[in-house]
């Protein structure tokens, strides 16, 4: 794996993170009674660069409201983690995405509050004109450009009395995004752009992301 040279959303790029996450070798963790859920991690056009998609959760939501999140959630039955992220893509942020838009697949993340999630990074060759947040869902929508996504003071680890395990964050502009949705993002950092096999299940959640 080779990491990427320009942030700026072209065909090459696309090929870039295309080759780094298809030699990757994603692992999935057993459900053992846990819920099964598929997050996106949506590669699109913001001004010209290279950008995730990330939300923020509505305050109605009964679980995470207000919370940063990925465009994602739970996996119906006869559903794969392809179809539920391109399902909940359409759902939260009006992007309607097919199969051939899919680059692949990192490591599951398992969660304090009972599930496994799959990320599934999408390569969706639109612009920010075309995302509509559904208010049921989601309070708005944000790009996590790859600069941002790059940056040096990124990731932070927290040491909790609650855990044996360090509680991964990543800052974003003046804010800051906590595992799972930190731990995913920086893991597609480090595999899709920077073309290491950097692993992030070991990393921890904050308290109040347990529930």
């Amino acid at each position: 794996m080779k990491p990427v040279a320009d942030y700026a959303y072209t065909k090459l790029l696309e090929e870039q993170l295309s080759s780094n996450v298809r030699y990757f070798e994603d692992i999935r963790q057993p459900l053992d009674g846990l819920r099964h859920a598929a997050v996106a991690l949506a590669v699109y056009d913001c001004q010209g660069e290279a950008s995730v998609i990330v939300t923020r959760r509505s305050h109605s939501l009964r679980e995470h409201s207000g919370q940063w999140a990925l465009p994602g959630g739970r996996i119906d039955d006869g559903e794969s983690p392809t179809d539920a992220a391109l399902r909940e893509l359409h759902e939260e942020v009006n992007l309607e995405l097919g199969e051939e838009s899919v680059i692949g697949t990192l490591d599951d993340y398992v969660t304090r509050s009972g599930y496994v999630i799959t990320p599934v990074v999408v390569w969706a060759d639109i612009d920010d004109r075309h995302l509509k947040a559904n208010p049921d869902e989601v309070a708005s929508i944000h790009p996590f450009t790859f600069t941002e996504l790059s940056r040096e003071d990124s990731p932070n680890l927290e040491t909790i009395p609650e855990s044996d395990r360090q509680v991964l964050s990543m800052n974003y502009f003046d804010d800051v995004l906590y595992a799972p949705t930190a731990a995913m993002l920086y893991q597609f950092r480090e595999v899709a752009l920077s073309g290491r096999s950097t692993r992030v299940l070991d990393y921890d959640q904050p308290v109040f992301a347990w529930r």
